[in-house]
């Protein structure tokens, strides 16, 4: 199996709202939501992908050689490589009806521990889609990041209580949610949180905390003031708010306010090697990838997700290889050259 085919399959499927691009860029999507691409223009979503674009690799081959190390840990979870597959939800909405939520997120999180990664998982409009995914989680012992929504404190209590019941490492909250125009058309409330209300949900954990959806100094700040061990720097895929800047413009200067205190994980676009060492050139820790592992795991299940997880690590290390950095700590802002 490789990637193709797992490409070929996953485009062939009667209404997967996926055409499967040979580039994801957002471009043939736009507007599409409920669906993957991006909000109104789409821009947001085609921004994050073509800003990665305007930066180039400065390639060094003059080092003493040795062995190169994709691993590293994050948030004490050691990984194969910086790379984490993003939360979806409402499987429904975003893809069709071939898969439910629990077979989707089965799919992930399985290829993600069989290829040395771990996987976030979904929320939705009713307690299923966060509870079917969970079980997913809770068949491999706890090994994947359960996500919810920045619901009404009462119906986030209930989802927070089950997440801590499933031994997961750490527990997140895509708070960028909060402007789903398909969740609001359902009449479920979702909305910002405070300072204080997320001290709240920091205080009964036992395992990191992470808030995604980080697009300012200011937010950075405020998360790391309520106490989160982790941020996501991320504009939730483009399919929010229209006309926001992209992941990679804002995160340097996130990653200098903060990075020192707190974890860093960013994601919007990121489909290459290249790219993911460009995150962490940026200041990033971690990337978080969404739609490429979703074609994945329709294309073929765990094992089209372990396929495609081994082709991006490779394409990483290669990367790494290439600029003159044996460990993922040596990845740094002088490998990097922005074009003009």
């Amino acid at each position: 199996m490789n990637l193709k085919d797992i490409r070929d399959t996953a485009r062939s499927i009667n209404g997967f709202t996926c055409r499967v691009c040979p580039e994801c860029n957002g471009k043939i999507c736009k507007g599409e939501v409920p669906g993957i691409g991006g909000k109104g223009t789409g821009m947001s979503f085609i921004r994050n992908y073509e800003s990665l674009q305007s930066y180039k690799l400065n390639m060094d081959l003059i080092y003493e050689e040795g062995e190169i190390s994709t691993e590293t840990e994050i948030l004490g979870i050691k990984l194969r490589a910086p790379i984490m597959a993003a939360p979806i939800g409402g499987l429904k909405a975003c893809f069709g009806d071939h898969l439910t939520d629990y077979e989707y997120t089965s799919a992930i999180v399985k290829g993600c521990a069989e290829g040395g990664l771990i996987g976030w998982t979904g929320d939705g409009i009713s307690l299923d889609f966060f509870t079917e995914p969970l079980r997913a989680v809770n068949d491999i012992n706890g090994f994947g990041i359960p996500t919810i929504k920045p619901w009404p404190l009462d119906e986030m209590q209930t989802r927070l209580e089950l997440a801590i019941k499933s031994n997961t490492p750490a527990i997140a909250m895509d708070i960028d949610a909060a402007g789903l125009p398909f969740i609001s058309a359902s009449g479920k409330k979702l909305g910002p949180k405070s300072t204080s209300e997320l001290r709240k949900i920091v205080s009964q954990l036992r395992v990191p905390f992470i808030v995604k959806g980080i697009m300012t100094v200011e937010s950075a700040i405020a998360a790391k003031e309520a106490g989160a061990s982790g941020i996501v720097v991320s504009n939730h895929g483009g399919r929010v708010l229209d006309l926001t800047p992209s992941t990679i413009e804002v995160l340097p200067e996130i990653a200098d306010a903060v990075g020192k205190d707190m974890t860093i994980i960013v994601d919007g676009g990121f489909r290459t090697g290249a790219h993911i060492a460009t995150a962490l050139a940026l200041g990033a820790d971690a990337v978080l990838i969404g739609r490429p592992m979703a074609v994945a795991a329709y294309g073929a299940g765990a094992e089209g997700v372990k396929v495609y997880i081994d082709n991006l690590v490779n394409d990483f290390k290669n990367t790494m290889l290439m600029t003159g950095c044996k460990k993922v700590s040596e990845i740094s802002r002088k490998i990097l050259r922005k074009s003009k």
